[in-house]
């Protein structure tokens, strides 16, 4: 027993505290339970709101980028705002090649999107696709079904710009060769003339659109449109022009002039023969009209240039470069090399060497 105080008591002797175990209830299980799972479900809603507006940033930027496709009614898409790159469209449409489209379309469905644009009316504007816009058009008149009124486009958003648009349009074709070079200086001619594209000269149009072609390519498509400029209001069949053709008769106007008979002889044109047999023929005559001789440029007696850091001077019987380099350290070889070219470009040709 403990020892009392001066008071006559002893401190209360107590137990050490027992720790009560607590088994939870039926409810209490089930309201964890709930509570648990509240919290896993609301983590998870979180996450998929999250992702949400991830997935809409995304699709946002693809339709801004034009990369979303959307199935659009024939009848909310115009084609009158961008001129078509194709001549005689009536004649496409009525083509064996439409039909074969056509053919494939009932078959298998539209496999490849056109491309539109939002129009100042509201309405799409077609920008690529002319044919298959044509073809579910036929297909819809012809058979009355449904599911030929709708079509797959892809829309641009942006603003892409006048310039822009036409190249889209006659990309798909150059790249598929499915252009004659009268339809391709035609897009040109019409794009200067489109006060919207803000380039009204045709030569560096042709850089322009048909920037991806070969030189020799675009040097062609110039000549083209040099002769549709000419003879554009009179020329009845100018798809029917072949490349050569079309360059030998730009390269007769240059020299001969108009040619009022030509025009005239053009304007009686039934087909695309005689057309051509026209063509030839002013050619040709181009070719024995004598010309007119340059005038012949008097002799400097001396002159100098400079050309990168060599400094030329260039008198009878004698050209004369000055350098920095040092030409006796430069391999003989390579030297011999270098006269032999600039030999071969004074000859304006290989040099040809006696046996």
């Amino acid at each position: 027993m403990a020892k009392s105080n001066k008071f006559g008591f002893a401190p209360l002797e107590t137990e050490p505290p027992q720790r009560r175990e607590r088994s939870v209830g039926p409810m209490g299980a089930a309201v964890r339970e709930a509570a648990e799972s509240l919290t896993d479900a609301t983590e998870a809603k979180v996450e998929k709101r999250r992702q949400n507006a991830v997935d809409a940033e995304a699709f946002r930027t693809a339709q801004d980028e034009g990369r979303v496709l959307m199935s659009l009614e024939l009848s909310q898409i115009a084609t009158d705002d961008l001129p078509r790159d194709r001549m005689d469209l009536e004649a496409v449409a009525a083509s064996d090649e439409m039909e074969e489209l056509k053919a494939s379309i009932r078959e298998r469905g539209q496999k490849e999107p056109i491309e539109v644009y939002p129009g100042p009316d509201g309405s799409f504007q077609l920008k690529k696709g002319w044919r298959r816009f044509t073809a579910l058009s036929q297909l819809l008149a012809e058979t009355g079904d449904a599911r030929f009124g709708t079509i797959i486009a892809r829309i641009e958003r942006g603003d892409d710009g006048r310039l822009a648009r036409y190249i889209d349009m006659v990309e798909e074709n150059v790249v598929r060769e499915d252009l004659t070079f009268a339809e391709m200086a035609q897009v040109v001619i019409t794009a200067a003339q489109d006060d919207a594209v803000g380039e009204p000269d045709p030569d560096a149009l042709v850089a322009r659109l048909y920037g991806s072609l070969h030189k020799m390519k675009k040097s062609y498509i110039r000549s083209f449109v040099f002769l549709l400029s000419q003879l554009g209001d009179v020329l009845p069949f100018p798809k029917a022009v072949s490349r050569n053709l079309g360059v030998d008769v730009s390269r007769a106007f240059k020299t001969q002039g108009a040619a009022q008979a030509l025009r005239e002889k053009l304007a009686t044109c039934q087909t695309p023969e005689e057309q051509n047999k026209a063509l030839v023929a002013f050619v040709d005559a181009a070719k024995t009209t004598p010309q007119t001789p340059k005038k012949k440029l008097e002799p400097r007696e001396k002159f100098e240039f400079h050309v990168g850091s060599l400094k030329v001077t260039a008198r009878r019987g004698e050209c004369r470069i000055v350098s920095k380099d040092d030409f006796a350290a430069i391999p003989k070889s390579q030297l011999e090399r270098a006269i032999k070219a600039f030999e071969e470009e004074l000859r304006g040709g290989p040099s040809v060497r006696p046996l």
